[in-house]
């Protein structure tokens, strides 16, 4: 009988900030937790009037998602970001992309003796993906590392979480061109792309025009509103890109009735196709993230990459858990660069989503 699944996964990492948790709530003024990038602020209007209106939703909703959400991801990507050529058979809504993430390999038919690549600094769930596909994980940032093996799926981060480093349209083409002549499957995670705050560094999706040329060929993209539009509770998301690939996902997860519930397909459309909303919260979090930037620097730290996402990748050139327990000790508690990887062990990731209060409360303690 084979071994339970978890056995597989590595350690869930957020478990091992218990005890400096508990050494931040114990500050007289309360916890400042910038450990976690979870909106704070009000779910849109737009979006939540849609959902009530969608309330009343009896029947089973459909895998493929209606094709006003779909419609909507479309235009989006055409307006925000200037992706063309692109039609309503190549987006498919999800439940979260995290979920997305996590599965996509399984789903796709990577298993043993597959290998799948991801940034060296990562989200998690990447490795979680490979895990449960039974697959092998290489984290590297060099496709010369990668050496002669194909892999069946090759991740970029862009703007990457934990760092919020921006790759530039050269790279990307270049990894286009590598992945297409291998016959790799190139995915890119764009989730914070509508968190940029340096200009000579925006974000541009893989699917656009100048790096991918006229086709969306072996390239698929994935999209949250999460952050964006603090939908986060609502679980909307979506992946963009290849038909084929779009379509052999469709076909695995209707078997599994992997669903965007109806009234958040609703929402979703809503939300995308409101950019003011999407602007006012930039807005909020620029403020927010020039306090706090301002103040690691105060410090003492050093601030590396960080051009966009939610967070400040920050280090005062020690270990990244002497870091953790020196901000807990002032109610602040933040996550070890470690988590993300090797290469992260002297920094730690600040995200900047608190309420204003305690990003100025967070303040007042790194500059007294």
């Amino acid at each position: 009988m084979p071994g339970p699944v978890s056995s597989r996964l590595p350690d869930f990492p957020w478990d091992k900030l218990t005890a400096y948790a508990a050494t931040a709530r114990r500050h007289p003024d309360g916890i400042v937790d910038l450990s976690v990038g979870t909106p704070v602020d009000g779910t849109p209007e737009v979006a939540q009037v849609a959902l009530r209106e969608a309330a009343d939703s009896p029947g089973y909703p459909t895998t493929v998602g209606i094709p006003g959400v779909r419609q909507a991801a479309v235009d989006w990507l055409a307006r925000r970001h200037g992706v063309t050529g692109l039609g309503a058979d190549a987006v498919l809504p999800v439940v979260g992309s995290k979920e997305l993430i996590a599965s996509l390999p399984t789903h796709l038919g990577v298993g043993a003796g597959d290998l799948i690549v991801y940034p060296e600094l990562a989200y998690p769930t990447y490795e979680v993906g490979a895990a449960l596909a039974g697959a092998r994980a290489l984290a590297t940032d060099s496709l010369t590392a990668v050496g002669p093996e194909v892999p069946r799926i090759l991740w970029l981060n862009s703007p990457s979480n934990p760092t919020g480093r921006v790759l530039p349209v050269e790279h990307l083409k270049k990894v286009v061109d590598w992945a297409r002549e291998r016959g790799t499957l190139l995915i890119s995670d764009e989730c914070y792309i509508e968190c940029s705050w340096e200009q000579d560094h925006s974000p541009v999706s893989v699917l656009h025009p100048s790096v991918c040329g006229d086709s969306h060929e072996g390239i698929l993209a994935v999209h949250s509103l999460s952050k964006r539009s603090n939908l986060a509770g609502y679980r909307c998301a979506f992946v963009a890109g290849d038909p084929a690939v779009i379509g052999e996902l469709l076909a695995v997860r209707k078997n599994l009735g992997l669903m965007l519930p109806g009234p958040q397909q609703h929402a979703m459309a809503a939300a995308l196709a409101d950019d003011k909303h999407a602007d006012e919260q930039h807005a909020r979090y620029a403020v927010r993230r020039a306090k706090l930037r301002d103040a690691l620097v105060h410090a003492g730290f050093g601030i590396d990459h960080s051009e966009a996402s939610l967070y400040l990748w920050s280090t005062r050139g020690e270990n990244c858990w002497d870091t953790v327990a020196r901000l807990a000790e002032l109610g602040i508690l933040v996550a070890p660069g470690d988590f993300y990887g090797p290469a992260g062990s002297d920094h730690v990731r600040v995200a900047f989503t608190a309420t204003d209060e305690r990003i100025d409360a967070a303040v007042a303690r790194l500059t007294a």
